[in-house]
């Protein structure tokens, strides 16, 4: 007799497929691939910094305007003396590019807007500033001023024709507040308390808020916030670090404060207002007081102040509840094993596995494995068994090259893979253990640093019939992971004399330029990725410290730490080449064939197993 679930079928929703990504929490037969699987969202940020591109001009108090990839930073001071600065300077979200100066050079101005429409205001010279200006894109042009002169005033806007200015200091702590509609200031209700460098934040001339700063009479620093509802200021509850000479970004409702000076020390202090109170953050990567910031709770941008000297710095806030990417736990591999080669350009369901070392023994293996999305099958062997080789292209068209056959000889071998067999090719020019790898195919490929046999900076690219050798590495090592092709590639931390190294490489098809260095040092690390968008995956850090799980993703400028992976991995094998949206890592040091999938950022699947 046929039972109920024959004849009704189930309560899980059938799909020719995935579900779509905006869908979370739903189980659900994927009838394609015949598979349970359950789709969820990505792990949420806690909020965090990374480094963004440097100022071109060391400078503090200087105010901001826009958001966090099409940002200004205007006039402030800086060294040597100190000196006034007019100067201005554009973010595009990689790069600082300097533009045409204000009419009035000054520091401790305040402004608000975006990129192509901002207003710059108050100041200090040799004396309290009324002059206002305004940027259309490409140049300042002086405009009605204010009615009350003063500097280290609060700010806000939407544009060059809608501002808000409050508080400040002239010949005492001020609590006046003006309102600029385009053409003229208007005196509008007071603050509740007087004071100077009061940080500001706000969407408009109608909502605002203003956070912390100096009042009187006693130069007290205060944590007192009041919010501005177009016709007047309500104070609500206080910072939790009572601090003056921050930064501000976001909108009345939701709000950050960054930095600043609480005796004795300047601080790296983060607070998120909600609208109701304020919470602790993640610290700046660096105290500093006098910075400039803008941008949202979501995505914001700190750059420039005092650490106590002048810093071009700028990091990039990423807020608590954006979607960060994550990991989860996909089949395993038959022949657990590490040290292995991968297929950097292959993609989160589409992968290959060649070589490596297994627990058993310290034997070499030919093995190789593809794997579809849903399963690891053993495919034909290498032709030289070997560990700590690398490899380059997908799991139809890939080539590995490089490695150790037992009793530390190094191999200079390279065999290119067609889909279904294993064919030896040239040889690299020089026997080499631990590279690093990458590229788009078996055509095209680089082999980055190693071991042969002392730590190399040697770089070779396979153009499909030989390699040829190019500009060196800036710092020789083994074991960088890599990402990219033969002509846009990114290396990145490995094993240096002595220890690790943190370091990383653009290189550009000819040479390597340094960039910004990985948060953690480690060897082993493996990546997969463009040059521009990079995720890693685990690595050797020393002294013990948990590198094994750790996960930096790559912007093209800087390296942010985000979820980790649920095993841990060294020397594993990587697929994803077409960015940091998804990928795999297969491998793990437990030698249990673990294998795990990246989502970043929108929703994961996990593959329902019996």
């Amino acid at each position: 007799m046929a039972d109920y679930k024959d004849i009704i079928g189930t309560a899980v929703r059938n799909n020719a497929g995935n579900l779509p990504s905006g869908q979370n929490k739903e189980l659900f037969f994927d009838t394609t691939n015949v598979d349970f699987k359950y789709q969820f969202a990505a792990t949420l940020s806690a909020g965090t910094f990374r480094t963004g591109a440097s100022l071109n001009t060391a400078r503090s108090q200087m105010a901001g305007a826009g958001t966090y990839t099409t940002a200004l930073a205007i006039g402030g001071q800086k060294p040597p003396g100190n000196t006034s600065t007019g100067e201005t300077e554009q973010y595009n979200g990689t790069t600082w590019t300097e533009v045409n100066d204000l009419n009035t050079a000054r520091r401790l101005p305040a402004g608000g807007g975006t990129y192509t429409s901002a207003l710059a205001f108050a100041g200090y010279i040799t004396a309290s500033q009324t002059a206002t200006e305004s940027w259309n894109g490409s140049s300042w042009t002086n405009t009605t001023s204010m009615n009350t002169g003063r500097y280290a005033v609060g700010g806000c806007g939407s544009s060059n024709t809608n501002s808000l200015a409050f508080g400040g200091y002239s010949t005492e702590y001020s609590a006046i507040t003006e309102s600029w509609n385009g053409s003229s200031w208007t005196e509008v209700n007071d603050l509740n308390t007087g004071r100077t460098t009061g940080q500001g934040a706000g969407a408009s001339n109608t909502s605002a808020i203003c956070m912390g700063g100096f009042s009187g009479p006693a130069n007290a620093r205060t944590g007192i916030t009041e919010t501005w509802d177009g016709s007047s200021w309500t104070e609500v509850n206080d910072m939790n670090t009572a601090r003056d000479s921050t930064g501000g970004l976001g909108i009345a409702t939701t709000a950050l404060v960054t930095g600043g000076r609480t005796p004795p020390a300047i601080v790296a202090n983060v607070e998120l207002f909600n609208g109701t109170s304020f919470a602790e953050q993640n610290d700046l990567a660096a105290a500093r007081e006098w910075n400039g910031a803008t941008g949202t709770t979501s995505n914001g941008l700190v750059f420039g102040g005092d650490t106590p000297s002048a810093t071009n710095a700028t990091e990039e806030w990423v807020g608590a509840g954006t979607a960060v990417g994550a990991w989860s736990s996909q089949p395993t591999m038959n022949n657990p094993r590490v040290h292995m080669g991968g297929s950097p350009a292959g993609t989160s369901t589409a992968a290959l596995a060649s070589g490596g070392v297994s627990p058993e023994s310290s034997d070499q293996l030919p093995y190789a494995e593809s794997y579809n999305g849903t399963a690891w099958t053993e495919v034909a062997d290498l032709n030289t068994p070997r560990k700590d080789l690398s490899a380059g292209g997908t799991y139809t068209s890939n080539i590995a090259f490089g490695g150790e056959t037992g009793g530390g000889t190094k191999r200079a071998e390279a065999e290119v893979w067609n889909g279904s067999s294993w064919t030896e090719v040239a040889d690299l020019n020089r026997a080499v253990q631990q590279p690093g790898g990458t590229g788009a195919s078996s055509t095209s490929a680089l082999a980055v640093g190693g071991t042969s046999p002392n730590k190399v900076a040697l770089t070779e690219v396979w153009n499909g019939s030989s390699w040829t050798e190019t500009g060196d590495l800036g710092t020789a090592r083994i074991y960088p992971g890599c990402s990219g092709i033969a002509t846009a590639a990114l290396a990145f931390g490995g094993g240096t004399d002595p220890g690790t190294t943190a370091n990383t490489e653009q290189f550009n098809g000819s040479s390597w330029t340094e960039v910004n260095n990985l948060n953690a040092s480690r060897s082993g690390v493996r990546g997969f990725g463009t040059y521009t968008a990079t995720i890693t995956a685990g690595g050797n850090a020393p002294s013990g410290s948990p590198g094994r799980k750790l996960v930096e993703d790559w912007n093209g400028v800087s390296w942010q730490e985000t979820t980790d992976t649920n095993n841990d991995y060294e020397n594993c094998g990587t697929s994803g080449g077409s960015g940091s949206a998804s990928g795999l890592a297969y491998g793990d040091t437990s030698y249990a064939g673990a294998t795990e999938e990246w989502t970043n950022p929108g929703t994961t699947i996990k593959v329902l197993t019996d």
